[in-house]
């Protein structure tokens, strides 16, 4: 069997098969929460944001169509290389890690889709806020999309299969000292595989805790992507507006 190497992330995210299990995510959802988003914080005309653990850069990509100029950034060599694909003027794509400040500063810093908790050592997590809040200039916002743990939690779908490409995912879900884990096991030229995604079940309180040890200031909370208000116990995401 072939198996992950700690940290999961670094091997998970840079298989084919990370992309063909997730092919089907929605590209209108995504263009619609960055058309919401960037209304709302009302950037300046050709703004410069930072699309922090961007993946294979499909909301790096909405922003850049929105006129901003748009660097993308993600651990995964594999997912940069296939974004670098649709670079131009005013759309780049770098390999970073989340938790070292960029070297530069954004008006926006955004890290979407439940794109931190990951790490193994808790330290990591602290820096990378540090590392987002230094990403900022002085009239900066970051925007930290999340799952809503308390939501999510009770409602885990404890087992499914997906077929996808021809490859049958399996797929086990857990809540687990503190941890939300998804073991994902399947078969593809006779071989078998074995991966499990790990994050952090940080809810509304958590980050606000952090935020108030590193100095960082939550101006606004909202529950989904049409930026709704924000409820504990029924919104479907955890959309952190702060700097």
């Amino acid at each position: 069997m072939i198996k992950q190497q700690s940290n999961w992330f670094t091997t998970w995210f840079n298989t084919p098969y990370y992309h063909i299990l997730y092919k089907d995510r929605d590209y209108n959802e995504a263009g619609v929460f960055m058309t919401n988003i960037t209304n709302y914080l009302n950037f300046p005309e050709n703004a410069n944001i930072l699309d922090l653990a961007c993946g294979r850069g499909r909301h790096s990509l909405y922003l850049s169509k929105l006129g901003y100029h748009v660097t993308g950034a993600d651990l995964s060599e594999d997912s940069i290389a296939f974004a670098k694909k649709f670079e131009n003027e005013q759309l780049q794509f770098k390999v970073h890690d989340m938790t070292m400040p960029f070297g530069k500063t954004f008006d926006g810093v955004f890290n979407l889709f439940t794109s931190f908790g990951y790490f193994d050592d808790e330290a990591d997590n602290v820096k990378t806020l540090e590392a987002i809040k230094k990403n900022l200039n002085e009239n900066g916002f970051a925007v930290m999309d999340f799952m809503n743990a308390d939501v999510v939690i009770p409602n885990l779908i404890a087992s499914e299969t997906k077929v996808m490409d021809g490859i049958e995912f399996k797929i086990e879900r857990y809540f687990e000292n503190g941890f939300i884990y998804k073991d994902i096991s399947f078969q593809h030229d006779k071989k078998d595989y074995n991966f499990t995604e790990r994050v952090r079940a940080f809810n509304l309180g958590d980050f606000e805790e952090m935020f108030e040890k590193l100095d960082i200031y939550l101006l606004d909370v909202f529950g989904d992507y049409q930026l709704n208000k924000y409820y504990k116990n029924k919104s479907e995401r955890l959309i952190m507006i702060f700097k």
